[in-house]
């Protein structure tokens, strides 16, 4: 018999062996959090298409203001009395202070303005990608971009990264690169004093829209783009990392509203301990419950931007919430993985890990509970009985002193009455309690 046989024995032992599914009240609720969400995204957080701007992507735009300032002056920006709040001179202290050699706004061969620049950089994006290429270009004075669909590579003035030794110059990289992206994330200081919202960072993985240098797709004007250059001009209208994070709230709205849904009624109506009860991505049907909550996201997003864009490409691709849809594209993504078997074997082998962890410390809890001087009490009895066994050879002896045991240790005999009588009907039954 295997460990998880025998642990499921016991209802208060179970390691979640039962395959958890979903019934209709899970699809509503999903279903029902993902409506949500996604008339959240239609009227709060809209799109930046034509100047607009709703009021969540303001305030998005004044927490990243803040950031901005409070990473300058930990940084040592002290500012005059006048420019205390004042954004652009906490921008402008940081481009002088994270000075790096790829922040080129225009470079011969490479389709690119002051307002994409740092969609086309690979080093001013603030995903992994951009740390890579940062570094990269840090240390062999280089600039790398993506345009048109190629990777685009040239040699700059000689970039000196301090420090004495390569782990430390490698520590100084990714701190210049963190500031610069500091110093960009809220737009450029020049922008920002002229009144304008300026051009941010890309949301992570944005610039790999870059590559996508195929279809032909209505602008609105009569013009037809690639999907590329869709991409560069709704970054150029706003939809940058602030617009993103502004994105990000009926995504997490939807996710979160779900998975405390489901953990309460597991908990109080299915009565499952709180252990069982926490929302993880163990639990099959927390996983479909997500998929149909971001799917009904989707859907909303997808028919509110087809209806409101009027064929205009741009103005659909600007209303669509990519950050739901990515989400949503990868969270079935891993579900098809874990369905078809394909799953990280390491993520396999740390579910297991916690699941005996948390046998153990039921078993663990259990033990505590014993009365460990009584057991010895017990313990020492029951010897005293089989010692006092050994000594005996008469068979309606050791019968007598059998039933004397049992009664002292208060144990009901198996049969009713006498032995041979109760023996002598075959209907009955030894019954050991």
């Amino acid at each position: 018999m295997d460990e998880l046989s025998v642990i499921s024995l016991e209802e208060k032992r179970r390691i979640v062996i039962e395959e958890d599914k979903c019934d209709k009240i899970d699809y509503l609720l999903a279903a029902g959090c993902g409506m949500i969400g996604g008339l959240i995204d239609i009227f709060f957080v809209g799109s930046m298409y034509g100047g607009q701007q709703s009021n969540l992507s303001k305030f998005a735009d004044k927490q990243v203001d803040e950031l901005v300032k409070k990473f300058a002056k930990a940084f040592g920006w002290n500012p005059n009395t006048g420019k205390i709040d004042s954004v652009n001179s906490a921008i402008g202290y940081l481009e002088r202070m994270f000075k790096v050699n790829y922040d080129q706004t225009k470079v011969a061969g490479v389709d690119m303005y002051t307002r994409d620049h740092h969609m086309k950089s690979l080093a001013h994006s603030p995903s992994p990608i951009g740390l890579f290429f940062s570094i990269l270009n840090q240390f062999t004075s280089t600039s790398t971009f993506l345009s048109d669909g190629k990777m685009i590579t040239f040699n700059t003035e000689t970039m000196e990264l301090e420090g004495g030794d390569f782990i430390s110059k490698l520590f100084c990289g990714f701190v210049n690169w963190i500031g610069h992206i500091m110093s960009d994330c809220a737009g450029s200081s020049g922008s920002r004093g002229n009144g304008s919202r300026g051009m941010g960072v890309v949301i992570p993985f944005y610039e790999l829209f870059n590559l996508c240098n195929f279809g032909r797709f209505s602008d609105g004007n009569g013009n037809k783009q690639t999907l590329a250059q869709i991409a560069t001009r709704a970054y150029s209208e706003g939809y940058d990392a602030r617009f993103g994070l502004a994105l990000a709230v009926p995504v997490v709205i939807t996710n979160v509203s779900i998975r405390l849904l489901w953990g309460i009624r597991r908990y109080f109506e299915k009565q499952r301990p709180i252990t069982e009860c926490i929302p993880t991505n163990g639990h099959s049907d927390l996983r479909m419950m997500l998929i149909v909550g971001n799917g009904a996201l989707c859907v909303i997003d997808g028919i509110d931007a087809a209806i409101r864009s009027g064929g205009n490409f741009l103005q659909f691709f600007m209303r669509l919430n990519l950050i739901a849809w990515f989400k949503f594209v990868s969270l079935v993504l891993k579900e098809v993985c874990i369905q078809l078997g394909i799953q990280n074997d390491l993520s396999q082998q740390i579910v297991a890990l916690e699941r005996i962890n948390s046998a153990i410390s039921q078993y663990l809890d259990e033990l505590q509970e014993i009365d460990i001087e009584k057991y010895k009490q017990e313990s020492e009895l029951y010897s005293d009985y089989i010692n006092g066994m050994q000594n005996i050879t008469d068979p309606s002896e050791l019968s007598k002193y059998l039933i004397d045991m049992y009664d002292n240790l208060d144990i009901d005999l198996p049969w009713e009455g006498e032995f041979d009588d109760f023996m002598s009907d075959s209907n009955n039954t030894l019954v050991f309690e």
